[in-house]
């Protein structure tokens, strides 16, 4: 007896898989507005409001996050971790960013302090979702961090540094060019969604053009567009 077929995910919408995966890429992939998006898919005759753009980033983009989270491969066991400050309806909040050694995003998570008690939460949220310590874990001199890693993860090693933590703060790019870019946050809850799902996604294109030729670069960037278009569903409703 055969399994029946996945329901798809875009049943009852007006607009064509392929439409909805494009415009929720671009909102994601690119810092762009929704009014951008918008535009942009009326340059290709496609009418849709940027209020539709919105609904479908909701609906999907932490779903195919998810998805691409699973397909990634496995996570390095070294960690770097940061924080940066951000303004949220004209409040300072902080973005906290852990990496690993090959520039993957572990996780992110906004939060209003940067106290240990902040440290702690992000350092259980990351053992909870990579379900592994790290072999060793870099941050600055923030005392915060050697505070929640003695309670959190007391056998780890800690280096603390701040030459040795651009592998995290370069992360926060992307985020400092949507934030300049772009209408600010309006919420915490707004900017925690948005990011969670924006990381994942920026990890599957996030294409280093050091020391390989143009050939190999547009090979990655092909089986990472393949990937895409396998986990928003659009190969499978083609």
């Amino acid at each position: 007896m055969s399994l029946p077929a996945a329901k798809s995910p875009y049943v009852g919408y007006r607009f064509p898989a392929e439409v909805i995966s494009q415009a929720v890429w671009l909102y994601f992939r690119f810092p762009l507005s929704l009014r951008m998006v918008e535009e942009m898919m009326a340059a290709r005759c496609i009418v849709v409001s940027h209020e539709t753009v919105r609904q479908w980033a909701l609906k999907f983009g932490q779903e195919f996050a998810n998805r691409i989270w699973r397909r990634l491969p496995r996570t390095g066991d070294k960690w770097h971790l940061d924080e940066v400050a951000i303004r949220i309806a004209g409040i300072q909040h902080w973005l906290w960013r852990a990496v690993d050694q090959t520039g993957l995003v572990l996780d992110v998570l906004v939060q209003s302090r940067r106290d240990k008690q902040a440290a702690k939460r992000l350092l259980r949220k990351l053992l909870k979702r990579q379900c592994r310590a790290p072999r060793v874990m870099v941050t600055d001199k923030l005392p915060s961090y050697r505070a929640a890693k003695r309670e959190v993860m007391p056998g780890v090693e800690h280096r603390q540094h701040k030459g040795l933590n651009n592998r995290a703060e370069n992360s926060h790019q992307p985020t400092r060019r949507r934030d300049r870019r772009v209408k600010r946050f309006k919420s915490p809850r707004q900017a925690q969604r948005f990011l969670s799902a924006h990381s994942q996604i920026a990890s599957l294109f996030h294409l280093r053009r050091d020391h390989v030729t143009a050939i190999e670069y547009r090979a990655v960037r092909a089986r990472a567009f393949e990937m895409w278009a396998d986990t928003s569903g659009v190969a499978a409703a083609a």
